[in-house]
């Protein structure tokens, strides 16, 4: 076989796969639309400690991220253990996280004392707290 038409057969290839790379079948990536579109909890210094503003958050059922402002990390974890952020940088945003649409309370468990609640999607008040991530700074 001819060396130049081998050549030409796989530059033709290669700009093919090229071009099918941008296309828009089935890709799962998290869009900037999708995170524009999510509600954000704010991860604040306060007087020597941190807290999550709003709080609590009328987000029940929504689609939420957190902004860290604060300047140490924080890992933000429901306190029943279902969404767990992994850890958010100081400055950074996590990924877009569903709460459940009957309310939640969560932490950040690297500061204990740092707790959170979202109230429930019909406007109910947030579950009550219970277990050890109840104590306020």
């Amino acid at each position: 076989m001819n060396w130049r038409v081998l050549l030409k057969a796989a530059a033709f290839v290669s700009v093919t796969a090229a071009s099918a790379c941008g296309s828009s079948g089935g890709s799962t990536a998290t869009t900037p639309s999708a995170a524009a579109s999510s509600l954000t909890i704010t991860i604040q210094g306060q007087n020597g400690t941190q807290a999550f503003s709003p709080n609590p958050a009328t987000f029940g059922g929504q689609s939420v991220v957190f902004k860290n402002n604060d300047s140490v990390v924080h890992r933000v974890v429901l306190n029943d253990g279902s969404v767990d952020t992994g850890d958010i940088a100081p400055g950074a945003t996590s990924r877009a996280v569903t709460m459940p649409a009957n309310g939640t309370n969560y932490h950040c468990s690297i500061h204990a004392g740092m707790i959170g609640s979202v109230s429930a999607a019909s406007g109910a008040p947030p579950p009550a707290c219970e277990g050890i991530y109840c104590t306020p700074y």
